[in-house]
């Protein structure tokens, strides 16, 4: 059963760290032109929310999609991982939300093993908590380990392991991040993997312009309200006063870059200040926050990030017109 107790009290050393973070991005991404703030900052409980209805519009292919490449080879890419039956088997997931895919792996784990366990990793503590009471809920046999982090300001330092060791970086999430971070991340976790230990990434891939933009522009406005919770939480937890009324959200394909990107558009001249972080701020009329970047993918440019981390491919699944991969690499 999930350990709450220690979620929490990791939840509580983490919140000092979070602000902190907050104060050190803002000064770092709001000085510079153009000016910028890492997708971490999206993840407040309102973030996550918003996140989780992003997930389920009919723009939104990429959520639906890995799942249904889960829910059909979720047994052949457990037992591809986890070579020797019957002995313990760790998932361990950077990203993990409110883990709602990850139940049809750990279903998947069980049916292979009697000694399954999960680390779920999120710098949102409320996406953590909906994650273990229903993974607790769902799946009591599984033991659930909860780690409040943020996973690129601080990488993850994990506990030597008598098992196998899946790591999960699904949902899109390493796309977020440049080629480098990315590489970066990989390699982060890989030193605390063990040789024979493995990745499951998930990967949206190159296709139609249309379908990119509308995937992060939907017609109800949820994926701009999200974009826009940033300003918000700014307001709400360093003092700021960003007025979101005056700022839109705004999105292109950058072709070259192999990238979507999300902006916040200044739409008036206007003065800004973030409190806690003794920061004024002049915006021109069209003056942009750039706040995410979404990579993606081919199988050349999976290839070269995973092997660059310190993995080698082994099986890779596709769904939906090739338009996502699911990829299982392991550690050399």
């Amino acid at each position: 059963m999930a350990s709450y107790s220690r979620a929490f009290d990791v939840e509580r050393v983490e919140t000092v760290d979070m602000r902190q973070a907050l104060t050190h991005e803002v000064r770092r991404g709001l000085i510079r032109r153009p000016r910028s703030l890492s997708p971490w900052m999206f993840y407040d409980a309102a973030g996550s929310r918003l996140f989780e209805q992003i997930t389920t519009l009919p723009e939104y292919y990429p959520t639906r999609t890995e799942r249904a490449i889960l829910a059909r080879h979720a047994d052949a890419i457990v037992a591809a991982a986890h070579n020797v039956r019957s002995s313990p088997l760790r998932l361990v997931e950077l990203g993990a939300g409110t883990a709602a895919k990850t139940v049809i792996l750990l279903e998947a784990a069980l049916r292979i093993s009697d000694d399954v366990s999960y680390l779920p990793v999120d710098v949102s503590s409320d996406a953590l908590e909906c994650a273990c009471q229903n993974m607790a809920y769902a799946l009591p046999e599984v033991r659930i380990e909860p780690i409040v982090q943020n996973y690129i300001t601080h990488p993850l330092q994990l506990e030597q392991f008598d098992g196998t060791t899946l790591a999960l970086y699904i949902g899109t999430s390493i796309g977020n991040f440049s080629p480098e971070e990315a590489r970066m991340i990989l390699r982060n976790l890989g030193s605390q993997l063990q040789t024979g230990d493995a990745l499951l990434l998930g990967t949206d891939m190159v296709k139609d312009e249309p379908t990119l933009l509308a995937a992060y522009d939907d017609s109800d406005g949820i994926t701009a309200a999200f974009n826009l919770n940033v300003l918000h939480r700014l307001n709400r937890e360093l003092g700021a006063n960003f007025d979101t009324d005056c700022f839109r959200h705004r999105v292109l394909w950058n072709s070259i870059e192999s990238r979507i990107e999300m902006h916040l558009e200044s739409t008036q001249e206007q003065d800004v200040s973030i409190q806690d972080a003794e920061l004024d701020l002049h915006f021109m009329p069209c003056e942009t926050i750039h706040t995410e970047n979404s990579y993606k993918f081919t199988d050349q440019s999976i290839r070269s990030v995973v092997s660059d981390a310190g993995f080698e491919i082994g099986r890779a699944w596709k769904g939906g017109r090739n338009w996502y991969t699911v990829t299982l690499a392991r550690l050399r």
